[in-house]
């Protein structure tokens, strides 16, 4: 069984009301709403768990490559 993995662009918005993958922007970046406060990893342990269940795949599964503390950050999923 073979996995494979790709590299998303996201674009993060923390302190919103909701937790959800919100489309896309208009260069087809995906907008991640989190609630979290981007403060000690907590925003990016968010935007994990939500595309985690977005993608349907564990959290272990989602990593971030890039943009640890930027809104624009780089995201390995495996399946």
């Amino acid at each position: 069984m073979s996995r494979e993995s790709f590299i998303i662009n996201v674009k993060v918005i923390p302190r919103s009301t909701a937790s959800e993958v919100a489309g896309k922007t208009e260069n087809g970046i995906l907008r991640v709403k989190v609630h979290a406060v981007p403060e000690k990893g907590k925003a990016n342990m968010e935007v994990c768990r939500v595309l985690s269940e977005y993608f349907g795949v564990p959290r272990s599964n989602v990593e971030i490559v890039s943009g640890h503390t930027s809104a624009q950050k780089r995201i390995r999923i495996v399946r």
